[in-house]
């Protein structure tokens, strides 16, 4: 998934997320910083919020079930992962996967694990701390190698 998938996705996602929460066209544009012109062309399919925009309505919006069953869960790992694309951040403790993942890899402690809904993979330390993600398995792959080392 490339940054513009993730923007149209949620671009299709909007309306729907907008009556989730109860929100009219004009507090829904204020909640995201746009006018109710660029909401209702969004909402048409005439416009797009962008990466930027996306992403604020991500964080905004992300305990809503709309977006949680369309990307499978948080979408912080998501956002992470496409704006991180060409970074490694250290990241804090996970969870370790309970809802969302399935483990394709273990291996002394370290594990890979690949969301049911989006197909990104993250790794894991010993502490469930999120170490990179990444849509790349192979990028992953030899980010473990790296800490095996």
């Amino acid at each position: 998934m490339t940054k513009k998938e993730f923007a149209a996705a949620l671009d299709s996602a909007l309306k729907a997320v907008r009556k989730e929460y109860g929100f009219t066209q004009e507090k829904m544009a204020a909640v995201l910083g746009i006018s109710k012109k660029t909401l209702v062309e969004i909402e048409k399919g005439r416009s797009s919020l962008g990466w930027t925009g996306a992403a604020a309505f991500a964080a905004i919006f992300r305990e809503s079930c709309i977006l949680q069953a369309q990307f499978g869960g948080d979408l912080d790992d998501l956002v992470e992962a496409l704006a991180f694309a060409e970074a490694e951040p250290q990241y804090p403790k996970t969870m370790g996967g309970r809802v969302w993942w399935r483990e394709i890899w273990k291996e002394k402690g370290y594990r890979i694990q690949q969301n049911v809904v989006s197909g990104h993979f993250r790794l894991l330390d010993r502490e469930n701390r999120r170490l990179m993600a990444s849509f790349t398995l192979e990028r992953v792959m030899e980010r473990l190698k790296e800490e095996l080392q």
